[in-house]
């Protein structure tokens, strides 16, 4: 009798659970396909940046403009600096993958490979951190975007959303606040320093740019010549 009822408790738990699942992947996927035409009024990285501060909420600026409204020379520069496989790959780039853990095992310090769509699906859902559950749905997430999203949706998504500087969330903002003009009216060595300012927004410096800056604006503009110019744009 104790038997039937183990078994009978640990069936209706096997089967919420599978209910959970069921509700959890079909809520976090409509939530991806929305995105094709719905533009996010925040995402899970700016909520953070926004109540981190002890006394209180900390202002941001954050300003949504459509793709044809950007400069393609940020967008160009974005894709350069850190994408340069984006019209290709899947969401994952195989191969600088390989490289950084090649590069892990001999003792070097590389810079990380995540592609475009990999971190726009962390600043929209996830936290910061190197977890494995949260690198797990970084994985789901790259996917669903992939999937379900356009090329030019998700690089659209992605320059508005990431943070170009202390607090300052897309390309309009960055644009405003750092130089003073629209993102569409960014210039080509402006836009190469806005992307070259990615990896630590909050630490480089580009007003004015420091030697470093200029130097790795300098090579974001020799790439984005040997990808094509604005024309890569054209295979998303």
């Amino acid at each position: 009798m104790k038997k039937n009822k183990k078994r009978s408790l640990l069936s209706k738990i096997r089967r919420w659970l599978n209910w959970l699942l069921l509700v959890w992947f079909s809520t976090t996927l409509m939530l991806v396909l929305v995105l094709r035409w719905l533009d996010p009024p925040t995402t899970a990285f700016m909520l953070q940046r926004y109540y981190s501060d002890l006394n209180g909420p900390i202002e941001l600026n954050h300003e949504w403009r459509e793709l044809r409204l950007i400069s393609p020379s940020l967008a160009m520069s974005v894709i350069a600096s850190e994408d340069q496989k984006f019209a290709d790959h899947w969401g994952f780039d195989v191969a600088a993958i390989q490289k950084v853990i090649e590069a892990g095992q001999t003792g070097k310090k590389m810079r990380g490979a995540s592609t475009i769509s990999q971190q726009l699906a962390k600043n929209l859902f996830l936290w910061p951190g190197r977890s494995w559950i949260r690198k797990g749905l970084e994985v789901y997430f790259t996917a669903a975007i992939e999937t379900l999203i356009p090329k030019r949706r998700i690089l659209e998504l992605y320059l508005n959303v990431v943070e170009f500087g202390d607090g300052v969330y897309g390309a309009e903002a960055a644009a405003k606040t750092i130089f003073g003009v629209q993102a569409g009216s960014l210039s080509a060595n402006q836009a190469a320093l806005l992307a070259a300012r990615l990896p630590a927004p909050k630490t480089y410096v580009i007003s004015p740019p420091s030697d470093y800056m200029k130097k790795r604006s300098n090579w974001i503009k020799q790439q984005i010549n040997q990808l094509g110019g604005k024309a890569y744009l054209d295979r998303l």
